[in-house]
């Protein structure tokens, strides 16, 4: 690579840059042009420029917000930065759209070692000072990376200070670890506001270890926390490489994005969790020599996670995590409707929430139901996945209880209403629950998928017709045989879907109220309008490893963008109407022994499904038509397959 020696003047395609605020850090550089810096002319190639140190004379920098740095116009002062030579003109372009319409790139000369260089700088003028920011997709990017800069010095001051050592650094990515939804909750209340004060952050931050001691003497614990510990050391093993994944590729997980409404870990989380599911005997090992070579009498929490931090370090390497980005990247479909997902898992299936785990005397030998999730922290080593135990009771607070594990990438708070999507893919998210699934030893129960509503649905839906309920069930519901080697439906038949309290109803789906913004307090910023949003979970499919569940989200898709469902079924819909009594009735008669839908009813269900994807994009499709043609044969292929072995019966 050719360097632009001082003195001399900016090429046509490539320029100098003098930087003198956020970029300066490498990562948000890298973060934002693809691009690193060195001052090194060895570490020089065609991934990193050549940098050094240079004063623009003439300006001022000003932080009036304390996050954003600008350069004004003052004779008498000087700002200290740094000059990049050669930078490409593609990488120029992001930049402009991280700096915004605030600034303007404008031609200066600063003073180098060797002497003047023409360089290009974002300056701003003492009348744009008084405006408002504009609206630009770097926002959260450099809030969240200086919330965390600041965040690491707090770290560096309190554990082990002065030590830089490899064992100081590895005790403090794991007290990180342990404040990682302290650490997420901070960047969330934050978003479009002001920095967050010292003393609002000491506080936040300044906690003490959670331990594990207590449970030595719990005689109930003790058959379980070997196999705790081997989840904790897992759970941290992932977390790690999805740090260092997004540390080393930032730049190419952002623009994978196509709003920054989208859970953003989403790409470095599928391939975090294909590393490990790829080297489970790798894994194992780690896990079984943590367990052999620390035993809890002598050692605590922080320590387990500790040695999962030191065992990541070397687990990952770019040419691993390289192609599985690549992958990634090459299979994107996207998509203009979020999606997002729950998964819950439990080794005793149904009978993991009360009333059924008390009818059917069952226990969970491995976890014993998830009691003591909370007390290993696991809800916050597996924030990135939404972790945390579900008892079917609606409780959102941090008390034992034994329940279905459940993960839901993109939940930013237990409760769910506040949540960012997962991603708009159909094969992205196809990818995420299998990978997931893959990852716990944990036996899986169900499936749980969401679809924003789009606004000018809201308030318009409408009740399924029983055949497309009937299709929907053959397609995800978990069509099994019994002992007689007869056909039912696992969802509906073992009362997972079905509710009998006071009164009888059917969550096959539900329409629900989300956030994806902290704000309106005394802390963040109003919300912006668009933060609000409507989703339609679907909770009728079962959930199982090697079941390819692309074609269902598409079909999903296709259902909801072209007939736009309701509530199917509430209490008060079955209440209000004497039909759809007779349907449920009739639907829970077909479920216990299922019989072949009519063709009619099919095509009609394959029909508005392909009209809803063919106008995803305002009255146009937005996938590729072969895309849409192979979601759509496989969709029939599948229900002409599972009709083949049901005994044929007109639909009623």
């Amino acid at each position: 690579m050719t360097l632009t020696a001082p003195g001399t003047t900016m090429t046509e395609n490539r320029v100098n840059l003098f930087i003198y605020g956020s970029l300066r850090d490498r990562r948000i550089f890298k973060s934002v042009s693809g691009y690193s810096f060195s001052r090194k002319a060895s570490k020089i190639d065609a991934q990193t420029l050549f940098a050094e140190p240079a004063i623009l004379p003439g300006y001022r920098r000003l932080s009036p917000d304390n996050v954003y740095y600008y350069a004004v116009e003052a004779p008498a002062s000087r700002i200290d930065g740094i000059v990049i030579h050669d930078v490409p003109a593609s990488a120029i372009a992001e930049i402009d759209r991280y700096e915004g319409k605030r600034y303007e790139r404008e031609t200066v000369t600063v003073n180098a070692a060797a002497g003047s260089v023409e360089t290009q700088a974002y300056l701003v003028s003492h009348e744009s000072m008084e405006e408002h920011f504009g609206d630009r997709f770097h926002v959260n990017l450099i809030h969240e990376l200086w919330l965390r800069k600041r965040i690491e010095k707090f770290i560096k001051r309190h554990i082990r200070p002065g030590e830089r050592t490899l064992d100081a650094e590895l005790e403090r990515r794991a007290n990180r670890e342990l404040i990682a939804t302290t650490e997420r909750d901070l960047v969330m209340s934050h978003y479009h506001a002001d920095a967050v004060s010292d003393y609002y952050l000491e506080h936040e931050l300044d906690r003490p270890l959670p331990s594990i001691k207590h449970l030595i003497k719990d005689r109930q614990a003790e058959p379980f926390i070997r196999k705790y510990i081997a989840l904790l050391v897992r759970q941290v093993l992932l977390s790690q490489l999805d740090e260092r994944i997004q540390e080393r590729y930032r730049f190419e997980i952002e623009h994978m994005r196509t709003s920054e409404r989208y859970f953003k870990r989403t790409p470095s989380i599928i391939a975090a969790l294909r590393i490990i599911n790829a080297n489970k005997g790798g894994v194992d090992r780690i896990v079984q020599q943590c367990i052999e070579t620390m035993p809890i009498e002598k050692y605590d929490l922080i320590d387990y996670v500790k040695y999962a931090v030191k065992a990541a370090k070397s687990m990952f390497h770019a040419r691993i995590a390289h192609p599985e980005l690549l992958r990634i990247s090459n299979n994107i479909q996207g998509g203009l409707v979020p999606l997002g997902l729950e998964v819950e898992l439990s080794n005793i299936g149904p009978a993991a929430v009360e009333p059924q785990r008390s009818i059917q005397k069952k226990s969970d030998p491995v976890y014993d139901g998830f009691m003591y999730f909370y007390d290993f922290q696991m809800h916050v080593l597996s924030w990135k996945l939404g972790g945390y135990i579900d008892d079917h009771s609606g409780a959102a607070d941090n008390s034992r209880r034994r329940g279905f594990l459940e993960l839901a990438p993109g939940r930013l708070n237990i409760a769910g209403e506040l949540s960012r999507p997962a991603t708009a893919d159909p094969w992205m998210l196809n990818q995420l629950i299998h990978e997931i699934s893959d990852f716990y030893d944990v036996a899986p129960h169900s499936l749980h998928l969401s679809l924003q509503i789009r606004r000018r649905q809201i308030g318009k839906q409408k009740i399924l017709p029983l055949g497309f309920v009937k299709c929907l069930l053959l397609l995800g519901g978990g069509l099994e045989k019994n002992t007689l080697g007869k056909s039912y439906v696992s969802r509906m038949m073992h009362d997972e879907i079905t509710q009998s309290g006071r009164d009888e109803e059917l969550v096959f789906a539900r329409t629900s109220k989300r956030n994806w913004y902290l704000g309106g307090d005394e802390i963040a910023a109003a919300a912006p309008a668009q933060a609000t949003t409507y989703v339609q979970q679907f909770k009728f499919i079962r959930l199982r490893r090697n079941e390819n569940y692309e074609p269902l989200i598409i079909c999903l898709k296709g259902l909801q963008l072209a007939y736009n469902p309701a509530d199917y079924l509430t209490a008060e819909q079955l209440a209000g109407s004497e039909k759809l009594r007779k349907d449920y009735h009739r639907l829970k008669a077909w479920s216990m022994q299922p019989t072949g839908i009519p063709r009619e009813t099919i095509n009609a269900f394959l029909s508005t499904i392909q009209y809803g994807l063919m106008n995803e994009a305002h009255r146009a499709p937005f996938h590729k038509l072969h895309y849409i043609e192979w979601a759509m044969n496989t969709i029939e292929a599948k229900l002409a397959s599972i009709n083949a072995t049901l005994k044929p019966l007109r639909d009623s």
